[in-house]
């Protein structure tokens, strides 16, 4: 087994009056003295300055914590926030949609009343018109019989020379032409 020549040179500096030796490269009694001072500074630490450190740490950790979970519910909330406005947007699109389908089905009633009003009104137009023409062509007719009559029986009279029953003559002569009319 190899021994370092450290430890060796340390082994032979120990024997009697080792305290007025040296160890690893510094006198023993120094050695003592620095490990006293640094268990006394330890020591002091620990009843003093380690529950203050450690209270400290605790506080910092709980502090950190509760922003953690101060800023999980915020998320949280943001979150929750978030999803009602976007169901409160669909529900305004879905709104939007159904009054865009009702304004297109009022128009499209519009539509169809105007045309249907639009049609009467051209069916009540034909029919004063037609009313119109025949009434005029009755009138026409009318005064066409009169005319024919009258001239037909003038021309009778002419013809044989003699006045003619005027009420039998027209009255032949309407017959005449309601059978033209048929005809």
């Amino acid at each position: 087994m190899h021994v370092p020549p450290t430890l060796v040179f340390a082994a032979e500096d120990l024997g009697p009056g080792f305290l007025s030796g040296t160890l690893f490269g510094m006198p023993v009694a120094e050695l003592i003295g620095g490990i006293g001072a640094f268990l006394v500074v330890f020591l002091v630490v620990w009843r003093f300055a380690l529950p203050s450190i450690s209270k400290n740490l605790d506080e910092r950790q709980a502090a950190i914590g509760g922003q953690i979970r101060r800023a999980e519910e915020a998320k949280a909330e943001a979150e929750a926030v978030r999803e009602e406005y976007r169901a409160q947007l669909a529900g305004v699109k879905a709104e939007a949609n159904q009054i865009v389908e009702e304004a297109r089905q009022q128009a499209e009633q519009v539509r169809v009343d105007l045309v249907a009003k639009a049609e009467e009104e051209a069916a009540r137009i034909r029919a004063r018109a037609q009313a119109d023409a025949d009434a005029e062509r009755d009138r026409v007719l009318g005064e066409a019989r009169a005319e024919v009559a009258s001239l037909s029986v003038r021309l009778a009279e002419k013809v044989i020379g003699a006045s003619l029953d005027t009420d039998r003559q027209l009255a032949l002569v309407d017959q005449y032409l309601a059978q033209l009319e048929a005809e």
